[in-house]
């Protein structure tokens, strides 16, 4: 049975950069009964900046708290439900600009968000597109992305369908209780990045269990246009 819906909202402009990390990093992250995924043998840390726009819990908009900017770093998992691989993230911590969200995620659904100052900056040229994440704790972050305008059909089999089609959310609750929902969504496009810049202290935004990213260039990086999505309401797993 389809669960109810939580959330409707949309992701659009999605700054990804990918890191390859040793799976031995993430294991103290890990919830209970999921496994971590991989690709190519690789184990990724994520880590993502996008807008949050029109949304809507339960159908209905929230005054003020419809479109905001998201950073989130993640890792991916998979868990096995009746034989049947579900392929999931895990959010190490979620950064948005409204003290309410953070509230009631961290209160209500045992997420690991915290609020700071934001701002984001889209410029859309006729042969370019930037996209640029700021997110300030002590100075400012940064994650700025340079791209082509003309977004493209992620291909089958790929690096960027491995991290972009993952439907599922994992939160670790304790050690033998975890938390799971849905999210849904088309397939998306992306663009052919440019170039880009990264200027993030992991260490303090993360935990020093994340600082040698500091240092440590992406795998990859990417920007996937987005789409409407819809959250379905979670279940807790034991």
């Amino acid at each position: 049975m389809k669960r109810s819906t939580f959330l409707k909202a949309e992701w659009r402009k999605l700054a990804i950069a990918n890191y390859a990390v040793e799976a031995a990093c993430l294991l103290p992250f890990l919830p209970a009964g999921t496994e971590l995924d991989s690709w190519n043998q690789t184990c990724y840390v994520s880590l993502v900046g996008f807008m949050f726009q029109k949304s809507r819990l339960a159908g209905i908009p929230i005054p003020f708290h419809s479109n905001f900017e998201e950073v989130n770093l993640r890792f991916y998992v998979r868990y096995k439900d009746e034989g049947f691989w579900k392929r999931g993230a895990v959010f190490i911590k979620e950064i948005v600009p409204r003290p309410a969200i953070s509230f009631v995620a961290n209160y209500l659904y045992n997420e690991n968000y915290e609020t700071m100052p934001m701002a984001h900056t889209w410029e859309i040229t006729s042969n370019s597109l930037q996209v640029e994440y700021k997110w300030r704790k002590k100075d400012w972050n940064q994650f700025t992305i340079s791209a082509f305008p003309a977004a493209l059909m992620i291909k089958e089999g790929s690096e960027e369908e491995f991290i972009t089609e993952h439907y599922w959310g994992y939160t670790r609750i304790n050690d033998s209780v975890t938390s799971e929902y849905q999210v849904e969504h088309p397939r998306w496009m992306a663009y052919a990045v440019k170039d880009y810049s990264i200027r993030v202290d992991f260490a303090d935004i993360y935990g020093e269990a994340f600082g040698f990213l500091d240092s440590q260039e992406p795998l990859s990086v990417m920007l996937a246009e987005g789409s409407e999505i819809t959250v379905r309401r979670g279940l807790m797993l034991t």
